[in-house]
């Protein structure tokens, strides 16, 4: 009786939790395009979750397509990576985070020395037409140690090479350090394509920094509000204050937690920058790790403002939906779609949904997005 009370009295606090929010945006100055693409999102949350899949910066389309063929659907969502650089022989063992987002993960290494520019190039140009279609786009970067600038051979990405020391990233987010400086030098390499976006009003979800309360990247586990809420305020300030980036809708990401040794996931609220510097809550949700806490607590953080899935590795089923009816969006991430957690029936079921929008069930108007069928009710 007691748990059943427990569990009344949290659904009475998501539901106080979506009554009592603003839609406006994070950025007071946020494009139009962004203003409509964040009011789509309010306007279909607890209704329906928008699919979503992400591809990488050397084919940026593979896995859309290979959805299309599975489901003979296009998912609404198109995510890509800025990546980095490539150094080093051992540049093929983090393919997962950098040089394999320029390729296949069970393919063999194939950078054929095209400069990351000229990919990133394709990936905006790709962006820009995938939006004129009636896609959404979200990107994100994994990127060097600020100090390694563009160029890494991939394990700087990770934790296990870069910690910082609590002394150094107090450096890294105070302003005029030799530290904040070589961020800022590393941010400036993205900013000027995120701004070839903007001037072809293409609206962002931009998710940097992703799976911040795990322990696996150099900007994982810093806890408290001097831990990283500070990088991401500093990066939120430099880019719509200084930089202008006004078509970016901010998507703070965290992974599902988990206590598992050695690859622990903390609790979201020690690492959440507040609701004024955020305009959407995701999780990445591997291991089909579905619980219902993981819903419930990001959406009783964001006190109302949309939720996302915004990775994972087994697509969620219609049962899984109905429970946590709060995401706006999934994304899978790139191979795992043909992995065999995720079998092309199961993957079809998926998408014939009633709960899932796909590119054709929408409408592009001179206001946004709309649905281009009629409302259902569940």
């Amino acid at each position: 009786m007691k748990k059943y009370l427990l569990y009344l009295l949290l659904l009475v606090n998501i539901a106080c939790a979506s009554d009592h929010y603003s839609s406006a945006p994070a950025n007071p100055d946020a494009s139009p395009e962004a203003v409509q693409l964040l009011n789509f999102l309010y306007s279909i949350q607890g209704k329906y979750i928008l699919s979503g899949q992400h591809n990488f910066l050397y084919e940026p389309v593979k896995y859309t397509e290979l959805v299309h063929q599975i489901t003979g659907r296009y998912p609404v969502v198109w995510g890509c990576d800025f990546s980095f650089n490539v150094s080093g022989e051992d540049a093929r063992k983090f393919q997962h985070c950098g040089p394999a987002n320029l390729m296949d993960y069970a393919d063999t290494f194939r950078f054929h020395g095209i400069h990351p520019d000229t990919l990133r190039e394709r990936m905006v140009q790709k962006a820009i037409e995938l939006w004129k279609k009636g896609h959404i786009i979200t990107l994100m970067w994994h990127h060097c140690f600020p100090p390694l600038g563009d160029t890494c051979n991939g394990s700087s990405v990770w934790a296990m090479e870069n910690r910082p020391s609590p002394e150094l990233w107090d450096s890294l987010v105070t302003e005029g350090t030799a530290f904040n400086n070589a961020w800022k030098k590393q941010a400036e390499i993205i900013v000027p394509w995120l701004q070839k976006l903007r001037d072809a009003h293409v609206p962002v979800l931009w998710r940097p920094y992703h799976e911040m309360n795990g322990v696996w990247f150099w900007w994982c586990n810093q806890q408290g509000e001097n831990g990283f809420p500070r990088l991401w305020k500093m990066m939120f300030r430099y880019f719509t204050k200084e930089k202008k980036l006004n078509n970016l809708l901010w998507v703070w990401n965290a992974n599902a937690p988990r206590d598992i040794p050695g690859d622990e996931a903390y609790p979201y609220h020690l690492f959440y920058p507040g609701n004024e510097y955020v305009d959407v809550l995701a999780a990445d949700v591997y291991r089909n790790d579905y619980r219902q806490e993981h819903h419930d607590q990001l959406v009783l953080l964001g006190k109302g403002k949309p939720i996302a899935i915004g990775e994972t590795g087994d697509v969620p089923v219609d049962s899984i939906l109905s429970v946590q009816p709060r995401w706006t969006w999934f994304m899978v991430w790139g191979y795992f779609i043909r992995f065999s957690q995720n079998p092309p029936e199961k993957v079809k079921a998926l998408y014939k949904s009633s709960r899932v929008l796909t590119l054709d069930e929408l409408a592009v108007k001179k206001d946004g997005l709309h649905l281009a069928r009629p409302e259902k009710e569940f």
